[in-house]
């Protein structure tokens, strides 16, 4: 039986408040019996429009979860999807304050960002409707972070937490999805100067527009559109690397671009 409507309200408050005072919650897998995913997008639809109200916007969608080595890592085994908010993207090459931005427990992933040219609406959206409806690829750093304690997390914990969305980076260069095969394009990420994470772009899903094609048909059923113009981000391809005050990271797109991002406390 799915939660009352007050009940997924309260939750979305729980997690709109620990986001602001930048702390964590027991996991609600742990102590909300029945929940579902459909509660958990729910709760997280209270939690966005909490921070739309307090002055935020959305520009996009993002899945996440969606390469084995990160599924293994964080013990979740199906993707979650969330939203982008302009308040989460910051410019190439900078420094990111982690209390300014209200970062708890931040993790780096390199990831390949796609920006819409026209709207796509699920269900049926096809990896082809994906590339076809693409303006540029270009590289990203997501920096997700979790107000799940420990990111002890299950889907239905990251799905409530808007997917674990902290801040993200797009790299300066843009790319035609048309131009290259991107489930072949490879990724270097140095942390701190030094080789921290190899990865490829089959990594997810098989093809990065065909976990974007997932996202388009998962929210599709709940009646949202990716629209013309928004940042649309396909998941990690390589595990998750910790970001403390101090970390620089730079990344490397095989034909796509690089992307920076250092942290300050």
């Amino acid at each position: 039986m799915a939660l009352s409507t007050e009940r997924q309200r309260e939750l979305g408050d729980e997690l709109f408040d620990a986001l602001r005072s930048r702390r964590t919650l027991a996991p609600l897998s742990g102590r909300v019996d029945g929940i579902d995913i459909d509660d958990a997008y729910r709760i997280s639809l209270h939690f966005l429009d909490r921070r739309i109200a307090s002055g935020e916007r959305v520009i996009g969608k993002k899945i996440g979860v969606t390469s084995k080595p990160v599924q293994d890592m964080l013990g979740v085994h199906q993707p979650d999807f969330g939203f982008l908010l302009d308040v989460m993207q910051v410019e190439d090459g900078s420094t990111v304050s982690l209390s300014k931005a209200r970062l708890i427990q931040p993790r780096a992933e390199g990831e390949i960002a796609f920006v819409l040219s026209r709207d796509l609406q699920g269900p049926g959206v096809t990896e082809a409707d994906v590339i076809a409806a693409t303006d540029y690829v270009c590289a990203c750093f997501e920096i997700v972070d979790s107000r799940i304690r420990d990111w002890k997390i299950r889907i239905e914990d990251t799905v409530a937490d808007n997917a674990s969305c902290g801040v993200f980076v797009l790299g300066h260069d843009r790319v035609s999805p048309r131009s290259l095969d991107l489930a072949a394009v490879t990724m270097q990420i140095q942390k701190n100067g030094e080789h921290a994470a190899s990865g490829i772009g089959s990594a997810v899903q098989g093809h990065p527009a065909a976990a974007v094609a997932w996202l388009a048909n998962t929210l599709g059923r709940y009646g949202i559109p990716f629209k013309a113009g928004e940042i649309i981000l396909s998941g990690s391809l390589a595990p998750l690397l910790p970001a403390s005050a101090g970390d620089r990271f730079d990344m490397q797109l095989q034909g796509i671009g690089s992307a920076s991002i250092t942290f300050t406390e």
